[in-house]
């Protein structure tokens, strides 16, 4: 990268203060050293930056520099000279002299006050956001819940899960992210959430739906059967004659809504047989009703 500071920046000389401000913000944001961890280019680059910014964003500066009276790093430039002023009396040779040299800076002195300069900005930059990914059950993105986070570094950070979470949902905790530069704000941390399957629940918009295995007895005679729902089982009433398919709603055993109110429960009956029953099978035999009865009937028609 050139040293010129109009080239660093990417400016023209008669670039107005205003573009020469939008250049440098850019080109700070690019190459920070935040947001470039480990980048030793990048850090370099933004010390080359930031120097450039320094003269041209002075007035003073920049017009002493487009005269000529100051150097790339601010440095004040040698007057010029003949070769009657390195001439001094009594000197071994007419060209040994050094008188005149005495307002040159000394190198590490230049390259100190560079180094001193990159480091400066008059800009504050929000500092970086924080990526997470976080997995979680699915009774603790319905019901809600309180999560732990550990960082690259050790440290921890406590996530609340709303209730009515969902799966890719993004939770942004605001100044929990990279520190700010040059006193401005850190960023925030951005939480993914990855909601992992139920065994039981299939999650359906706002409505939770449920497969519920009953028996031969509870399908002909009805009953009271106990249903698992996310806060907790529940009493449900089978009725007489229910066959595998037959959906019972269950009012606000759903997924909370940002309202208040809660979606529902779908549950699908499915008839079970035992494995095997002798009484069972000796009965359907003599029963002469059922082996009348022909459920396809209605696929005929």
């Amino acid at each position: 990268m050139s040293d010129n500071p109009y080239d660093v920046l990417g400016v023209k000389v008669g670039a107005s203060a205003e573009e020469i401000q939008k250049a440098y913000r850019r080109l700070a944001k690019k190459f920070h050293p935040d947001l470039n961890p480990g980048n030793k280019e990048a850090e370099e680059k933004f010390k080359s930056v930031s120097a450039a910014y320094d003269i041209l964003g002075d007035p003073e500066k920049r017009a002493r520099f487009d005269r000529g009276e100051i150097d790339a790093s601010g440095a004040e430039r040698p007057a010029q000279r003949f070769y009657r002023d390195f001439t001094g009396a009594g000197a071994e040779h007419p060209y040994a002299s050094s008188a005149g040299f005495e307002d040159f800076v000394d190198a590490d002195d230049i390259l100190s006050e560079l180094l001193r300069r990159g480091g400066r900005t008059n800009v504050r930059m929000r500092g970086p956001d924080a990526h997470y990914r976080l997995p979680i059950d699915f009774l603790e993105a319905v019901n809600g819940a309180t999560k732990r986070v550990t960082l690259p570094d050790g440290a921890t950070l406590d996530v609340t899960v709303p209730a009515g979470a969902r799966d890719g949902q993004t939770l942004r905790l605001r100044g929990k992210g990279g520190p700010g530069y040059g006193g401005g704000p850190a960023g925030d941390a951005l939480v993914e959430l990855e909601v992992r399957p139920h065994r039981l629940f299939k999650l359906d918009g706002d409505d939770i739906r449920l497969d519920l295995p009953i028996s031969l007895t509870e399908a002909v005679l009805g009953g009271k059967v106990e249903v698992p729902t996310p806060t907790g089982p529940v009493t449900m009433t089978i009725p007489k004659g229910s066959n595998t398919g037959r959906v019972m709603r269950l009012r606000g055993k759903g997924v909370p809504r940002p309202d208040q109110s809660r979606g529902d429960m779908y549950v699908r009956l499915q008839v079970v047989l035992p494995e095997s029953d002798p009484e069972l099978e000796a009965f359907v035999k003599s029963w002469s009703a059922g082996q009348a009865h022909n459920p396809r009937q209605r696929m005929e028609a």
